[in-house]
């Protein structure tokens, strides 16, 4: 039985079953198997969906923005681009139709779950800004906490009496996300206003000062973070539809 070659190096060639073995070997056969079902999958949905069309005249408008920011303008230009980038137009026109009907479906599959997924996300979302001091007693906090209410410079203080490594920023920490705080820390940032300080409090045996510079409140108007929670509900979904498919290796 002839062996089916998958690929070929200087002209020697190599079958499937040789490259399963070179995957295995260097442990990457899951992942590659994996992006296989990946693709499957949104392949599968695509193929079996009426509701993931895309208009021609928006891949073509696609197709010319593409060529005007990156000067391929010109025919000549365009195909020798095309052919070292190892395509042709067909395959090219292919892909910017998959890109839109993927990110289509992405839409589709996970519209009715993001309100309900932000929510559930909003305490890692919330950030907030906040400066700190962090010491060794609490004596030494609390005497700093007065010193600051006598009018002492908390950026100064920071910078001479702070041990984390922050205090070369004035004990700036910059953006915190609300859910990686401690909860000591968090139920007293909530109830703070800018430019108050709060503590001390003690956390991991130190004692810290934090002053709260802004709070940052997620929302799903950022088109940013809308499209991030999209992916990261896309990526459950095809987990979901991956875990119920049935795989067999067959390299013989």
């Amino acid at each position: 039985m002839e062996t089916l070659s998958f690929l070929s190096i200087d002209d020697q060639p190599i079958s499937v079953e040789k490259t399963v073995q070179y995957l295995q070997t260097s442990g990457k056969l899951a992942q590659f198997i994996g992006d296989i079902m990946r693709q499957y999958v949104i392949e599968q949905e695509i193929n079996t969906r009426d509701d993931i069309e895309i208009s021609p005249g928006v891949t073509e408008q696609a197709i010319i923005d593409f060529r005007l920011k990156n000067q391929l303008a010109d025919p000549d230009t365009f195909q020798e681009w095309l052919k070292q980038n190892g395509t042709d137009y067909p395959r090219f026109h292919a892909s910017i139709v998959l890109k839109f009907k993927v990110d289509k479906l992405k839409s589709v599959v996970t519209a009715t779950k993001l309100s309900e997924y932000f929510i559930e996300r909003k305490i890692f979302l919330d950030r907030v800004v906040i400066s700190r001091i962090i010491v060794d007693s609490r004596e030494l906090a609390e005497e700093l906490q007065i010193q600051m209410e006598e009018g002492g410079n908390f950026e100064q203080l920071a910078k001479e009496y702070s041990l984390a490594d922050d205090r070369v920023f004035n004990g700036m920490m910059g953006p915190v996300s609300r859910g990686t705080m401690p909860d000591i820390l968090r139920a007293a940032i909530d109830i703070a206003k800018p430019g108050q300080i709060i503590g001390p409090i003690e956390i991991e045996g130190r004692y810290g000062l934090f002053r709260v510079e802004q709070f940052l409140p997620a929302s799903l108007e950022d088109t940013q973070l809308q499209q991030a929670l999209q992916n990261e509900l896309f990526e459950k979904w095809l987990a979901e539809k991956i875990q119920k498919l049935t795989v067999k290796l067959q390299v013989s």
